[in-house]
Formats: structure tokens, sequence, C-alpha cells
């Protein structure tokens, strides 16, 4: 950063926020006013698609520049690293973009901060070395997220790096839903509920919050997509949520089981099963790819005549009615729901035949709101005479994620 005689100071300049997965990366570049605020996306949002290890494929680059966009392609050799040849295409384009304006902060989702990172944290070889040890408990992201955070601490050497946390956001959680029925010996070494998608439900509350009243009251957010969990929030608080110890427990997801009974895992293994099958069947080749035997793709299940596909579809929507019912209970009522994720902003049937289920509870959408909703901005697709305010908020985890990071930097250079 900048020097001054007074010291160092924050200037107007641009926050890069990354999600690095298994087999894509999803970037935005954040303007941040002289003020340190972050005032909205600026120039570039992108995604790259087919990462892989071994190299040997072409990798789909996606840019939205100033209401552009643009499909580009790279060529990734074989014995290349998919996510070093990505990376310096995006560090190509964002110099580019950048032009000379400074960029303060790198700000990276990282799934899981254990029970070592209670927020935010500035990345050093230390810090990753002792979030591996979560590896484990989010086999889908975590080990992509920090080899990400690794090959961008290298891509951008002179910007400060952050994680941010999917588990932050459910510090608030009272020790009735941390714990397992099990001897507290194992809570103390960290085996206990969790909660995931932090970001996700810390952007939409703090952006319902200036719709609506009731987001300050009885909040339940379903992020729908292929990762799926609900949070029950109270003026704002995460009090209770579906995914536990690991992103595997709770809904019926893309290619995740969800909640299954543990003496079904005890039954395999006694089968002879090892760890690695048991692992890859729960992680990779269940939820609605596994019960349709079709996709884990929401839209492909809607456009199969095969009864799987259907009972897929049926299949996750029980399951969101069953656990919203059961966080509802935990809070005592509810005054809004709201959607969000892939699935929650754009798919108006599954809306519908959640809020249909949970009518018994007060909810009731009106058609064409639902229909008109398409995720683009925030929207209410309550009728006029539900007593439940129900919404769909767009997320934006790099936001979050951004402005974590700028406030980090803030506290630095107090």
């Amino acid at each position: 950063m900048p020097k001054s005689q007074a010291g160092f100071h924050l200037t107007a300049g641009q926050v890069l926020a990354v999600n690095i997965g298994s087999s894509s990366l999803k970037f935005a570049l954040y303007a941040v006013h002289h003020e340190a605020k972050i005032v909205d996306v600026a120039h570039v949002v992108g995604l790259v698609e087919g990462l892989q290890e071994g190299g040997g494929v072409e990798l789909a680059f996606t840019l939205k520049e100033a209401g552009t966009s643009q499909r580009l392609t790279i060529n990734c050799e074989p014995g290349e690293s998919a996510l070093e040849v990505a990376l310096a295409k995006l560090r190509i384009e964002i110099n580019r973009v950048l032009n000379g304006r400074e960029l303060l902060a790198v700000a990276h989702r990282v799934v899981h901060g254990g029970k070592l990172y209670h927020g935010p944290v500035q990345l050093t070889a230390q810090v990753i070395k002792e979030l591996s040890q979560f590896n484990l408990l989010a086999p889908l992201h975590q080990p992509y997220n920090l080899a990400g955070a690794q090959a961008m601490m290298l891509a951008f050497d002179q910007t400060p790096q952050f994680a941010c946390f999917d588990t932050t956001f459910h510090q608030t959680l009272l020790p009735l839903e941390t714990h397992f029925g099990l001897p507290e010996l194992y809570f103390e070494q960290g085996v206990r509920r969790y909660g995931f998608h932090g970001l996700s439900y810390e952007y939409v509350s703090s952006r319902l919050v200036t719709h609506t009243k009731a987001a300050q009251g009885r909040l339940l957010m379903a992020h729908l997509g292929n990762g799926a969990s609900l949070c029950a929030a109270i003026n704002g608080r995460s009090v209770a949520t579906t995914m536990g110890f690991t992103a595997l427990d709770g809904l019926l997801m893309g290619t995740r089981c969800g909640s299954i009974d543990p003496g079904v895992v005890l039954y395999w293994l006694q089968q002879g099963w090892s760890v690695e099958k048991i692992s890859d069947l729960l992680y990779k080749k269940s939820g609605l790819l596994g019960v349709s035997g079709i996709s884990s793709n929401m839209p492909i299940l809607h456009e199969s005549k095969s009864p799987q596909a259907a009972f897929a579809i049926d299949l996750f929507v029980h399951r969101i009615v069953r656990e919203a019912g059961a966080l509802t209970a935990v809070m005592g009522g509810i005054n809004a729901i709201v959607f969000t994720g892939g699935i929650g902003e754009h798919d108006a049937d599954i809306r519908d035949r959640v809020c249909d289920a949970l009518s018994y509870l007060g909810v009731y959408i009106e058609p064409s709101l639902n229909i008109n909703a398409r995720g683009d901005r925030i929207a209410a697709i309550h009728s006029d005479d539900s007593p439940i305010e129900v919404w769909v908020v767009p997320t934006d985890e790099g936001r979050v994620a951004a402005e974590h990071a700028m406030k980090m930097l803030q506290q630095r250079v107090a």
C-alpha cells in the first residue's frame, strides 16, 4: 500500500475476490471508494471452467466487462497445471483492467475455518498449513480453495491476501446447535456442527434488511444450488442451519446425499468398503445425480420425462420442506423466507412447490411475481394477504469477502 508521512493509508483502488473450486475459478473485481468502502462490482466478473489436473484440456474463460460478455478458450497442454494456466490469464486480464489503479487486496472464499479461525485472516504459509487440516471435512472445496490461494499468493505476491470463511456467520450458534450426542471430549477436539454457506447468508440477510423489517425478525434463508442448505436467523444472527460437521449434511444436493443415518456408513464398512469408495459415493455420486441416474443439473431434470428425474426433484423439495419445519420450530415461528443460490434464484417451480408445502404456516406467493423473479434483482414474491413474506435475493459471496478484506486492511492501518 502507498505510504505517506502520516503512515499507511487506504486509497481508492480495487479488491479481487476469488472462489476456486475443484473445476472452476470464479472471480470479480470490486471498486473501492476513498473511504475504503466497497462501491460495486468494477469492470470484470468472470468464470473459468474445466480446471482439471494433468492439463490437456481447453479451459472456458468467461469475462463480463462493462455490460458486455465474451467467452474465451485457453489451451492447457498435457502436464501443465490447469489452475496455473488459468491464473496466468487472469493476471493479464486483471492488470489490463486495473490500468495503473492499485489492487488493494485479494479476498478468498475458504469453506472451513474449523475451530481455529472465527473470522477473516490474512493468508500466510503458516495459515494455509493450519487450514489444510480441514481438507477432509470439505473435500470438494477446502483443498482447492487453499491450492488456489497459494497460487494467487505467487501471482499477486505484492498484494495482501485474506481468507474469508463460510463458517464465520454461524459463530453465533448456541451449544444446543453445535453439539452432537457424543462425549464432550470429541467436541473439544473439534467434532461439532459448524454450518456453511455463511458468506452467502451474510450477504442475503444484510441486503434484505434494507428492503423489509421482516428480515430483522425470524428469517429462514434457503441457499439452493449444487450445494444446498437452510439457515434460520433471528435479527441477522444464525441460530440454526442444516449443514453440520461437513458440507455433506442436511439437504439433498447436486451430487451430495445430505443427511444419512451413520449406521449406513458403518454397514458399508462392515461390508468391506474403503473410506475412499464411501466418500466418492456420498460426495460425488449421490444427491440429484444419484437419485435420478441422469444429472445433477436441475434444468435437465425438469426437462426429463424419466420417473426417476421427477422423483429426484420431489425428494429435493421434500427435504427442504422437512428441514424448514424443523428450523421454524427452533425459531418459534417465522416472519420471512428468502431464496438464493443458482436454483433458489432462478427456479420458480421449486420456489412454488416449497412455498405451497409451507402454506400451513401462512406462506402464500403471487404466481406472476414468482415467475418474473429471475435472480437479477431483489424481488418480493409473496401475495398481499400472505402473513409470511417471501423474497428472492441474488447472492454475492465475493462482495462479502471483499468487504471483509477491506475491514482487515483498515484494522492494519488504524
